[in-house]
Parts: C-alpha cells; structure tokens; sequence
C-alpha cells in the first residue's frame, strides 16, 4: 500500500484546497514614491493574520496569508516617524497604537480602505475599496486567478488630495499640501451626510455634492455608506493584490486582463479621466446569482468526489 501514499498526499492537498481550508494570499505592492505603512484590521471575532501593520518602502512588495473565512481592512498610513520615547505615530490613516503593528485599531480617518470578507455567501469572496471615511492614498485591488462575472479589479488609483474641496483638506504638518481628504461624514458629523438618524436607510441617505465628487473620481469605489450596487465585487478561488499608487497605465491593463472582452480589446472599458478610472457599468448581485450557484454547486462535487476517494484510502489500510 506505500505506493500509495504519494496519492493519498495529493488527494489530500487537492481536498484541501477545494475545501477552502488552503489560504488566500495577500501581496501588497508599494508602487508610490514615498513610503507606505500599511495596516491590517480583522472584523470582530475574526483571529489576526501574521502582522498588523508593517513597512513597505518604495518598489516593495510583502505576502500575507489569510486563513479561511477571513474578513478585514487594509489601508496605507503616509509621513509615519517614531519619537524620542519610541512612540510611533503617523500623519494620515495611524491606527493609534504607538507601535508599526496595529495590534486591533483601525485607522483614523481619513483613510482609503481595501475591505475583504472571504469565504462569504454562496463561497464567494465580497471586497471594495471604499472612501466612506475618506481618501488618503491612490489603491487598486486586483483579484488573481478567481472567478465569477464580477470577479474584478477595483480601486482608486486617482490623487484626489489635489483635487480635494479646501473643507476637507487635511494638510502636510508644514502646511505646504493636501495629504488626505476627509468625507463630509468626518467633516461636518451631520446625520445627513453621515447615514444616521433619520438618514439611518438607503431610501433617506442618498448621494451628497461631496460624496459625488468621489464617485465622479472613482466609479467603483464607496463613496458613501449606501454605494453598495456598483461598489462591491465578488470572486470564487481568488488571491489579491493590493497595489499602493498604481501607475494609470498599470491599471488599465490589469483591468483589461481581468475583463477579455472584445470591447476591452478593441478599445479598452477602463478609461482614464483625470488621472483616475472610469468603469463602464457595474453586476447587481442578481446578475451574478447564476454564475454563483454553477461555480460553488462545481467545486461541492469536487470535493465530494475527492473526500470518497480519500475515504476508500482509508479503508483500505484497514484491510
């Protein structure tokens, strides 16, 4: 029976793999020319991957696995220093922990934000790039390998901070430039603009001149609490790449490359304008309902043809 043993361990990875036990990878890319901090929230009652905050100078890239059915929040702190004592701190997006790991806060807005929450419902993976609390750095997501018609890149690649209203500007410490832009929410703190109270649903709390300005910049990024119809995406068997200041050309390419269609090869469906994507046209959740079903009905058979075969291994070393 050692003979089969090398098929057993295949079997076994194969298992694995469909199963969702086998990670998704993170690669976070620095493509600015300054450095990034990134910081890494998990959602409540979800373990913390391998680090939670960390530095990537320009041209760097680091790896993080996430385990299954993980779910949280990337984002880039800027202009970061650590003091006399040791203490940590950051111009934009500082997490508030003193230290270069995060170990459990977020970031203080304004922050552009990458969410994530793998393995969610029907399989799928579900992830934005959102400006609700504001804008602080260029970002693109970039699903690799996954699958599913609404399975593609999204991001804010644009430097809003130029083009940010002088009410929202947050400016440099010598006080020379914008370094981040806050949403009218953390501005002003009115219910209106912050989706609360009696603007607590979708139906009261719509678009905002400030929201707009956003989703003008950045078609498939949240620009308010309710943009979730052309802001949400979602993949089946995906790693991502999450790209700090991604060059316009870059971006357009690799969304062309998630998105062969004639219309992309013909002319391209990501165009830029302003030095930031314009997305023409966005799934609803019903469109992607089908596809959905075939790609998870697909891999629980796969896994159930692969768990019986290692089943009859088993047996059969008991005999």
């Amino acid at each position: 029976m050692a003979h089969l043993t090398p098929l057993f361990l295949f079997l076994l990875t194969l298992h694995l793999s469909v199963s969702g036990v086998i990670s998704t990878t993170f690669t976070i890319v620095n493509k600015c020319d300054y450095t990034v901090w990134p910081g890494i929230l998990s959602n409540a009652g979800v373990a913390p991957l391998s680090t939670t905050g960390f530095v990537l100078r320009t041209g760097e890239s680091k790896t993080i696995d996430a385990h299954t059915s993980w779910g949280g929040r990337f984002w880039g702190r800027t202009s970061c220093t650590q003091d006399s004592t040791g203490k940590f701190s950051c111009v934009t997006a500082d997490c508030g922990s003193g230290k270069l790991e995060c170990s459990g806060n977020g970031a203080t807005p304004p922050a552009t934000l990458a969410e994530f929450t793998l393995d969610g419902a029907g399989g799928l993976d579900f992830f934005d790039v959102s400006l609700v609390d504001g804008y602080n750095v260029p970002m693109l997501v970039v699903p690799q390998g996954g699958s599913g018609p609404n399975c593609t890149s999204t991001g804010c690649v644009g430097d809003l901070n130029g083009a940010c209203p002088s009410e929202l500007k947050v400016m440099s410490v010598d006080g020379k430039q914008g370094v981040a832009c806050k949403s009218a929410c953390e501005a002003f703190g009115t219910p209106q603009y912050c989706c609360s109270g009696a603007y607590g649903t979708p139906d009261s709390c719509k678009p905002s001149s400030y929201s707009q300005i956003f989703k003008n910049a950045c078609p498939r990024a949240y620009s308010y609490a309710y943009d979730d119809k052309t802001s949400t995406f979602t993949c089946a068997s995906a790693d991502y790449t999450i790209t700090f200041c991604p060059s316009p050309n870059t971006s357009q390419k690799a969304s062309q490359e998630q998105n062969p269609t004639p219309e992309n090869a013909a002319s391209g469906s990501s165009l830029l304008n302003n030095g930031s994507m314009v997305y023409e046209g966005a799934f609803d959740q019903s469109d992607i309902s089908w596809a959905t079903g075939t790609n998870v009905l697909e891999s629980q058979i796969m896994a159930g043809i692969v768990g019986v075969t290692v089943a009859f291994w088993w047996l059969s070393q008991l005999f």
